[in-house]
């Protein structure tokens, strides 16, 4: 049971607020934001998605910048509610086009009705986005895409290509096309999250994949689709799988430990030829979900060295070397380190004519950022940084620095080698084919490097 929902901008504006059952006093808001900023609690350098303040229970996600928040006194699963919180997000979505905070101020009226549609008195009814078309009309006002920044995971696809449009995926389900002329065409995103810890001589401890075949259908009518995955893909690591199937290729080249599927998904010829059949709904959704914790190799190395050079001093060398083909460019790459708590200064040392990169020291909390725009696939890059300490350590500063943790995106990439074989629209179009985009990303969720 949900009492209060609101979005937040980054900098603290309520951009929508809506209390459903009035339990919860005015000013949450505020509340939650000086909370989130300031957070101080535990150790933790942010706030976890749950926490709670006099007795009300704040839950939210961050999604493309905007803080979505739910709010309730009740004991509530926080599952429950965080899931709630990204199907909200992706109905607007869905609605707009565009989510952001200039596309939601534009479309307030459209959001406070799907908002009342989607929660009745704090208790769900749907998030569907198809079911929602039954009761919400009012039409949303388009914002041009052109102008804004490229936010979410679609930006990533613009990026020096003209086969994969970002763009196209900023449409809205309902908003009528200028002319009356719809394009048909469809996406399908496999995204990868990957979590590998490494020890501090390079040995990876623990890896893990999470992974979704996302879909996005601009096709009239709905037609069936049929998607084709490898032939050598095997659910389980035994013969068997938790759900009953056997892989016809025996122990396979892919190997999942366990998935699901989207509940529009039929699983009738998946045993035979891993084919999948559905129906798309309107809107983004997932059409399967999987887990693979099997040795793969990961696409970045992160090599750590700290040693002192003298009563007040240290250096601090980080190397990353991409293991991804040269024809695959890594995006958005950040690397983290905590430093020594007495460091009081650092140095940095970039390699010769080093471009699109930066490196900043956060003395609040001894943190060393250093930020990379791209990487090439087979390439190598090092950061030299020397540490200045106010009062000479009298511990160990390797036990006090790390460990390094990397985050980034490599667009047309994915680690578990799953593919989409082919993709078959039943339907026969009158005038054209309709565009099918298979795109691939694999992103850092966990990526961490003991010292």
């Amino acid at each position: 049971m949900i009492s209060q929902f609101f979005v937040l901008s980054q900098r603290g504006d309520n951009i929508v607020f809506r209390d459903y059952r009035g339990e919860v006093q005015k000013g949450s808001a505020e509340i939650f934001f000086r909370k989130v900023k300031f957070w101080e609690d535990g150790g933790l350098q942010e706030a976890p998605p749950v926490f709670n303040v006099d007795g009300v229970n704040y839950f939210h996600v961050k999604v493309v910048g905007l803080l979505f928040v739910a709010t309730t006194r009740v004991n509530t699963s926080p599952s429950f509610v965080l899931e709630l919180l990204q199907r909200i997000a992706r109905v607007i979505k869905d609605y707009l086009g565009i989510l952001n905070e200039d596309s939601l101020r534009k479309n307030f009226v459209l959001v406070y009705e799907l908002l009342d549609e989607v929660i009745d008195f704090g208790y769900v009814q749907t998030t569907s986005t198809e079911l929602l078309k039954s009761y919400v009309f009012n039409e949303p006002l388009v914002i041009d895409a052109a102008r804004l920044p490229p936010l979410g995971p679609a930006a990533i696809f613009t990026q020096g290509t003209k086969r994969m449009p970002g763009i196209a995926v900023t449409k809205s389900v309902v908003a009528t096309e200028p002319g009356g002329r719809k394009r048909e065409e469809i996406f399908v995103d496999i995204i990868e999250k990957i979590s590998i810890t490494f020890s501090s001589s390079g040995y990876i401890l623990t890896s893990e994949i999470d992974g979704t075949i996302q879909m996005k259908s601009y096709l009239s009518d709905n037609p069936e689709i049929r998607l084709a995955l490898n032939d050598d893909l095997s659910i389980g690591r035994s013969q068997g799988s938790a759900f009953g199937y056997r892989s016809s290729s025996g122990s396979g080249t892919v190997i999942l430990d366990d998935c699901n599927f989207h509940e529009s998904v039929r699983l009738d010829s998946f045993d035979i030829d891993r084919t999948l059949s559905l129906v798309p709904p309107d809107g983004e959704f997932p059409v399967m979900n999987y887990r693979l914790t099997q040795e793969f190799s990961p696409p970045f190395r992160i090599n750590a060295l700290i040693e002192e050079a003298g009563s007040l001093k240290a250096e601090v060398i980080l190397k990353v070397s991409a293991e991804f083909p040269s024809s695959v460019t890594a995006n958005t790459i950040k690397v983290q380190m905590p430093l020594p708590k007495c460091t009081s200064r650092v140095s940095f040392e970039l390699e010769p004519g080093a471009v699109g990169q930066t490196t900043d020291f956060k003395e609040a909390n001894k943190r060393l950022e250093w930020s990379l725009r791209k990487i090439v696939g087979g390439s190598e890059h090092t950061l030299h940084a020397k540490l200045t300490f106010f009062q000479e350590s009298h511990v160990n500063i390797t036990k006090e620095s790390g460990p390094v943790s990397m985050t980034f995106t490599i667009p047309m990439h994915n680690v578990s080698r799953l593919q989409v074989k082919y993709l078959q629209i039943a339907k026969k179009f009158a005038t054209h084919e309709p565009y099918r985009w298979v795109r691939y990303v694999t992103q850092g969720n966990s990526y961490v490097a003991r010292i």
